[in-house]
């Protein structure tokens, strides 16, 4: 069983003994979509690793994210407030988000070893620079921050 999946386990246990049910159902949900992507990848028995767990956790974020936008646009406050204390929930099983400097020098060193020179080679660098931050930066941001560069 991978780190992660212990630390969601044990999380889980803690709020049930501390009767925290938002938390709670946070984390049985995301312990669903944890068991849902192992069925997809390899079936009953298969086990995720912390780097998939994380992107599952990114896309419960994700969903969240989507939310709140709607909720405040539709004028419903109280719900964008409950996705949004589910989105700190969430977090909490991310890895650190990289600096602007960390991501910068990341996206640097891509596109010289690439050899970029313009935004049609942004695919090339997006590869490598996704696979180098691991997980610790949002593809959105990733894309916005090399298409800035490759201008």
């Amino acid at each position: 069983m991978s780190e992660l999946s212990q630390q969601i386990n044990e999380d889980m246990k803690t709020a049930m003994r501390e009767r925290n049910t938002l938390a709670l159902n946070v984390i049985r949900m995301l312990k669903a979509s944890v068991k849902n992507a192992a069925i997809e990848k390899g079936g009953a028995g298969a086990e995720l690793t912390d780097p998939e767990i994380v992107s599952v956790v990114r896309r419960e974020v994700k969903k969240r994210q989507d939310s709140v936008e709607q909720y405040t646009s539709g004028g419903r406050a109280e719900l964008a407030a409950q996705e949004s204390a589910e989105i700190e929930i969430l977090q909490g099983y991310l890895p650190a988000a990289l600096s602007e400097s960390e991501l910068a020098a990341i996206i640097d060193t891509a596109i010289s070893e690439i050899g970029a020179t313009s935004r049609k080679d942004m695919g090339a660098v997006m590869k490598l620079v996704q696979e180098r931050a691991a997980g610790r930066a949002d593809g959105k941001q990733l894309s916005q921050a090399v298409m800035a560069r490759l201008q």
